[in-house]
């Protein structure tokens, strides 16, 4: 047993780290972090009056009237706070953000960092759009000031239960259950806090859902709300275009820089580090990572019937995006990666 620290064993830890984080899609890596820097500077600038009074007054969405009428920015800030402190304030951001990676990681793999952001965006919006609405129709009975990241991580949530119906997690104690149940349980526990003065802000739940499951229909109708959102992914986008490399080649002219990358450069890391792995629209990483699990199957007696399946589904994404599979073709392709 090593009784004194380390340094070695301290930048081994960091290194792990490091090489973890940049393994991770771009999207779901920003927003964590965003959220946990931003909490982990809360802890210690809360105690500075000035920035405390600018994060409640400013940033944080303030429902009474006009609040956030006159500074609608209020929308999107909230969703990066959460200004609990204590322990029921660290159990509300690991809450979310533990939410978030084991749903949004498969899911921006398999649709693209644009759509997990959008719909965290949108799920954020549309929860702070009702709170609005419930604080001019009831003012102070759900609160006045709401933080906190659940309404966008609950629109991630919906949106995947309505696209992936038979989608199932394991959870202690009540086994494995399909992710609409639970996310039907959730909305059901807000029902009844909403009867009590438990301050949970129930309306940006409410709301962050119901943007979900509207994103979710309307890109099953073939309805795009979340195109605007390619902006911050520019350069892995035009990446997406090229075909896998038994059909096609990829581009020799290096990719246009994306807002994404941009500021991950300016805050001292490699923006292309793990930008295979963070590229969910890449459809060439996606096959290269179902031609390996083809070698393992192969050399485990399957047959190739259902890799053949997989193989046209890739193509089919490449050539005309993944809005364009059929509900049966999504399923193959869902139950592929778990495989």
């Amino acid at each position: 047993m090593h009784l004194f620290w380390h340094p070695n064993g301290h930048l081994a830890a960091v290194n792990q780290f490091q090489s973890w984080y940049s393994r991770q899609p771009v999207a779901l890596r920003t927003l964590i972090a965003i959220n946990v820097v931003v909490y982990i500077a809360w802890q210690f600038l809360r105690w500075v009056e000035p920035i405390n009074g600018f994060v409640y007054n400013v940033l944080a969405l303030n429902t009474e009237w006009p609040g956030a009428v006159l500074m609608p920015w209020q929308l999107l800030t909230y969703n990066f706070l959460h200004l609990g402190a204590g322990f029921g304030g660290l159990l509300h951001i690991a809450f979310n953000m533990l939410w978030l990676y084991w749903i949004g990681k498969e899911f921006e793999r398999m649709h693209g960092s644009h759509e997990l952001l959008a719909l965290y965006i949108l799920g954020g919006v549309g929860g702070g759009l009702l709170s609005l609405l419930f604080g001019l129709l009831m003012p102070g009975f759900f609160g006045s000031i709401i933080h906190g990241a659940s309404g966008s991580v609950l629109g991630v949530l919906m949106a995947v239960a309505i696209l992936y119906p038979y989608k199932k997690v394991a959870l202690i104690f009540l086994g494995t259950v399909k992710l609409l149940y639970l996310v039907l349980g959730f909305l059901a526990i807000d029902a009844l806090l909403a009867l009590s003065s438990s301050g949970v802000a129930v309306t940006a739940h409410w709301g962050g859902a119901l943007a979900g499951f509207l994103c979710a229909r309307a890109g099953q109708r073939g309805v795009d709300v979340t195109s605007w959102a390619r902006f911050f992914f520019e350069g892995r986008s035009r990446g997406s275009r090229s075909r896998r490399s038994g059909r096609g080649s990829r581009t020799a002219t290096e990719p246009k820089m994306g807002f994404l990358d941009r500021l991950e450069q300016w805050l001292g890391g490699d923006p292309k580090v793990g930008s295979s792995s963070g590229s969910s629209t890449d459809v060439k990483e996606a096959s290269g990572r179902r031609s390996s699990q083809r070698s393992d199957q192969s050399s485990s007696g399957r047959s190739s019937g259902n890799t053949d399946e997989v193989d046209r589904i890739l193509d089919k994404i490449s050539e005309k995006g993944y809005d364009s599979l059929s509900e049966e073709e999504k399923r193959i392709l869902y139950e592929a990666s778990q495989s």
